[in-house]
This record gives structure tokens, sequence and C-alpha cells, in this order.
């Protein structure tokens, strides 16, 4: 789920400026984490209470309201700051971008050992959207990234060795079986390139105009760091979509100590706690 923060980070200062080239430091000064980094966080918080939708729901009015000005859309603000804990039908990439924790919860060694997908994974990544964000566009930009996520964990990660060759020193093949997963299961059309995209590419808030761009900077890098420049470089919502991106390169590339260590300077306590309680979590 780091790999969604520091996207976040360091796309805070382009989503209204943005850029269209990959040459641009990579941390700044005025650089700051969003509702992006906050939600992210709550999810993961959610999944450790044990990923119920009340335990989403009160996980994210709990966070939003710890961090009141994070830049909230308008209708999630109006979700997070009432009562209210129905959905309400939108179709926004905040689904994609908070999705991380839940892919990481998934089990790939249960995929390794049955050839199946892990039970219950993937239905609690879509309760995870499902709790405000039910427009099928909403689940599908979710789920599309949780899947990615899980699939860069299993391939890259060689959990394919019991009932196929490991593929996880082929990058390349990684990839190609992603994007086809992808493209057939969601109907997203990845065969632009970022060349292709970058021109003509503005901001937009939803996930069927932000989860396919963000997939393909991440099938068209290099590392951790070029897939994080990748999603930048497209402009538009650039820390939405550089967070979506940097979770799905976390899986494949891990994330360098430096750029680590540089993004946990930007967060505060209760959000490092978040973090230092993941990482146990996932590895016990």
């Amino acid at each position: 789920m780091l790999g969604a923060i520091v996207g976040d980070i360091v796309g805070s200062i382009y989503e209204w400026h943005n850029i269209k080239t990959k040459e641009f430091p990579l941390f700044q000064d005025d650089c700051f984490f969003t509702d992006d980094t906050v939600m992210t966080c709550a999810v993961a918080k959610a999944v450790m209470n044990g990923g119920s939708r009340d335990d989403f729901i009160d996980a994210m009015k709990k966070y939003g309201k710890m961090y009141p000005n994070a830049g909230y859309g308008e209708r999630f603000g109006i979700w997070l700051f009432t009562d209210a804990r129905e959905p309400y039908n939108s179709f926004g990439n905040g689904s994609a971008m908070r999705i991380s924790p839940c892919a990481w919860a998934m089990d790939c060694g249960f995929c390794a050992r049955t050839g199946m997908w892990p039970p219950n994974g993937r239905a609690r990544a879509a309760l995870s959207a499902e709790v405000t964000h039910n427009h099928p566009e909403g689940i599908k930009g979710a789920m599309a990234t949780a899947d990615a996520i899980f699939m860069c964990r299993y391939y890259f990660g060689g959990y394919c060795g019991d009932y196929e060759h490991p593929i996880n020193d082929d990058p390349t093949a990684c990839k190609k079986r992603i994007k086809k997963y992808i493209e057939q299961k969601y109907e997203y059309d990845l065969s632009q390139t970022l060349d292709e995209i970058r021109p003509a590419y503005r901001f937009n808030e939803t996930c069927q105009n932000t989860v396919p761009q963000a997939i393909i900077a991440f099938l068209e890098s290099t590392d951790f760091e070029d897939a994080i420049r990748n999603a930048i470089s497209l402009g538009g919502d650039s820390d939405t979509l550089a967070a979506i991106t940097g979770s799905i390169a976390e899986a494949a590339y891990g994330i360098p100590d430096r750029i680590r260590d540089k993004a946990y300077t930007y967060l505060d306590e209760p959000l490092k706690d978040v973090l230092r309680r993941w990482n146990f979590f996932i590895h016990h």
C-alpha cells in the first residue's frame, strides 16, 4: 500500500499544475499527502479490523474526520461528514486509489496451490469500493486495480511455479499476462502507448478514464520510480493516477529504500502508525 502513498505524495503538486514530462524532481518540499493516502490507510485499518461493510465505513469516516482538509471530492465529502452510510452510485477514481490493502491481503500461496483466486479476497476488495462507489464503473475500476496488484504479486513473486514455469525473472512475460487478463476481464483498452495518450489527456476523476491509463503507465515502466514518472507525465488527476500506478508497481518491483524513507517524512504519526501496524499484520 505504500506504493499508492508514494504516488499520491509525488503527484500532489501536479494535480492542478499538470506536467507532460518525466523529467522532474521526484520529491519536492511542497509535496504533501492527500485524501488518497488517508483513504488508503483507512482501508488498511478496515481490513485489519475484519473487512466487513461496517469496518470500511467506520474507518473511512474516522480517518476522514481526522483529516478534514485532505481534498475529498464533493459527494464523498458529504458522505464522509454526515451520518450517511449508504453508497451514492459514484464511478469516481477514489475506489481504485484506496484499494491496494485489499489486494495485499489476498493469499498468493492459495492461488499457487489450487490454481484459484483466494476465497473472499476479491469479494472484500469489491466491498471496499461498494460502500461508496457502487456504480458498475466504480466497482470495475477498483477491481481491475486490485487484480493487477494481485497478479503482479503472483507473477513477479514467482508463485506460478507449482503449475507452470515461473516467469518472475521475465517482466515482459508477466506484464503480457496481466495486460491480457485485464483487457479480457474488464474490457479496458490497454493498446495505446503513453506517447499516444499524453498529448490529449486531461484532468478526469472517473475510473474509466483513470484506471486504464494508470495500468498502461505501469506496463511501460522499467522500475518503481519509472512507473511513478510515467503516471505523472500523463497529466490528468496526477496524484490519484500516480497512486493507482504506484500501488501496482510496488507489487511488481518493490520500493527502493531511499523512496520509502523519503515518503515517510511527509506523513504524520497516526498515518505512520497505520503503516507500522499494517506491515506487522501482512507479515504475520
